[in-house]
C-alpha cells in the first residue's frame, strides 16, 4: 500500500502561507500578536455584511436592502462579497510589517524582486491607513452611541431599525472589533519603522 503524496500545488501554497506568517528576526512578540490579530478585527463585520446582504440572513432587523448608487451590473450581493474580500486583503497586509515580504520584495516580482523594500514605501501607506481607520472607527462609534446610525432606516412595516433589540447587539458585537484595526496597525507600523531604522543606522 503506497502512501498518498500531497499535491505539489498544495505544498507550494503551504510554503507561501508559512512565509507570509513567519516573522523576521527582531520582531517583538507583541508586534507579532498585533499583526496577526488585525485580520481578525475585520472578519466579524465582513461575516455580518455577507450574511445579511448576500445570504439575506435576518440579522439587521429585516431592513430593506438598498443598492444605493451601485452600477446596474454590480448586484449588492456581489458588491458586499468583494468589499469584504478587499477589506480582508488590506488587513492581511499588516502581516507584511512583521514578515520578510514586508522587508524584501518577493523574487517573483519583475524588476523589484529581491530588493529591499524602502522603509517609507511601507511606513507611509500603513501610517495613513492607521490614521484613517482610527478616525473612521471613532466617527462610527460617535454616530452609533448617539443613535444616528440606529434610526432613520425604515423597516417594511415603517418602524425604525435597531430599536434596542438583539439585532443591535449583534451589529455592535460584529463591528466593535474594527475599533482595534487602526490602533493595532499604528503600533505595528511604529515597531516596523523602529526595527528597519535600527538596522540601517
Amino acid at each position: 500500500m503506497t502512501a498518498a503524496h500531497p499535491h505539489p500545488a498544495a505544498g507550494r501554497l503551504r510554503t507561501a502561507w508559512a512565509a507570509a506568517h513567519t516573522p523576521v528576526s527582531g520582531v517583538p512578540r507583541w508586534a507579532r500578536i498585533a499583526a496577526r490579530a488585525v485580520p481578525f478585527t475585520v472578519l466579524p463585520s465582513s461575516a455580518w455584511r455577507i450574511a445579511t446582504c448576500t445570504f439575506h440572513v435576518p440579522l439587521d432587523g429585516d431592513a430593506v436592502q438598498d443598492s444605493g448608487t451601485l452600477p446596474w451590473w454590480l448586484p449588492l450581493e456581489l458588491y458586499v462579497v468583494l468589499l469584504s474580500a478587499v477589506s480582508e486583503l488590506f488587513a492581511f497586509a499588516a502581516l507584511g510589517l512583521v514578515a520578510r515580504w514586508g522587508e524584501v520584495f518577493p523574487r517573483r516580482l519583475p524588476l523589484l524582486g529581491g530588493r529591499p523594500v524602502p522603509v517609507a514605501a511601507a511606513v507611509v501607506p500603513a501610517a495613513l491607513g492607521a490614521t484613517v481607520l482610527t478616525a473612521g472607527s471613532l466617527l462610527f462609534t460617535v454616530l452609533l452611541s448617539t443613535g444616528r446610525m440606529l434610526q432613520g432606516r425604515p423597516l417594511r412595516d415603517g418602524t425604525p431599525v435597531f430599536a434596542g433589540d438583539w439585532h443591535t447587539v449583534v451589529l455592535v458585537a460584529c463591528y466593535a472589533p474594527l475599533l482595534l484595526w487602526g490602533p493595532l496597525l499604528a503600533a505595528v507600523t511604529l515597531a516596523y519603522r523602529h526595527r528597519r531604522r535600527g538596522r540601517s543606522s
